[in-house]
């Protein structure tokens, strides 16, 4: 496994090979992870893993700040994961120079997560395209985790014609239905049991959409459940088609409930 900090070093090392895999992350490395690195690996057998928190998508300072980090753990991981290249550039390295790509944000982005953080989106999509210009891999691979993130960076990737493919890779789950994220090493034993109650409770409500052919949610009495549950605060709850994002009309439409909630301090999403 090769470590690189420089995006000149690492240029030099891959810009040869045409059969590269991608998985750009913020560490904190958890199921959900391994699963996007093993699914690179089969694909093409070389893969690029990132580590970079980048302080452009976050909200706040004290959200950059409190975000779970542990270098010397992860890259233990991708060690053993037997990881081909790692990237760890600094802020200088992934900021200082001109893209060849302008990014390109879908209306999509000030919808969902992007109405409550408005810096998120625009942050994640400028250091994905800065990423893709120094790596310039074949397959980039996200998880549906985050879908509006996924949405997004497709969106831009497509528009730009940037010539790289978007793997999209299922959503990993503890066994408490709780899906894989950093940000629950943030959470009590008590707040993770809150957090799978919501999951439980988000799962039952969609398969009662089904059964019921009724895509109305009853906003009020979710909120006042969550509550009982143990959220703290919910930003929204929404049902949306995959596939077009509006609201699902016919009982056959391919849907997810969409949810962010906040258990103690720690925001959390989810799709189902």
């Amino acid at each position: 496994m090769k470590i690189f900090k420089n995006r000149y070093s690492l240029y030099k090392e891959i810009s040869k090979i045409n059969n590269l895999s991608f998985v750009p992350t913020m560490g904190g490395f958890h199921k959900g992870h391994k699963y996007l690195i093993k699914t690179a690996l089969k694909k093409t057998g070389k893969c690029i893993v990132s580590i970079y928190v980048n302080p452009k998508q976050f909200n706040s300072n004290q959200d950059f700040k409190t975000y779970p980090r542990n270098l010397k753990k992860d890259l233990k991981v991708l060690k053993g994961l037997k990881v081909d290249y790692v990237y760890l550039p600094n802020n200088r390295d992934i900021f200082g120079f001109k893209t060849s790509k302008k990014i390109f944000l879908h209306a999509f982005n000030k919808k969902l997560c992007g109405h409550y953080r408005k810096k998120h989106f625009p942050g994640v999509i400028n250091v994905v395209n800065r990423f893709l210009d120094i790596i310039k891999p074949k397959f980039i691979f996200l998880g549906k985790k985050d879908f509006q993130q996924l949405f997004l960076i497709s969106k831009h990737i497509n528009k730009r014609k940037i010539n790289t493919k978007v793997i999209a890779c299922k959503s990993i789950r503890e066994k408490n239905g709780v899906t894989c994220s950093s940000r629950n090493e943030n959470l009590s034993t008590n707040e993770l049991k809150i957090a799978s109650s919501v999951y439980h409770y988000i799962k039952k409500l969609k398969i009662k959409t089904k059964k019921n052919r009724s895509f109305k949610v009853n906003n009020k009495k979710i909120i006042n459940d969550f509550i009982d549950l143990g959220v703290k605060k919910i930003d929204y709850i929404e049902i949306l088609n995959t596939n077009n994002l509006s609201s699902p009309k016919f009982y056959k439409d391919k849907y997810n409930i969409f949810i962010a909630y906040y258990v103690g301090k720690t925001r959390l999403i989810d799709n189902i």
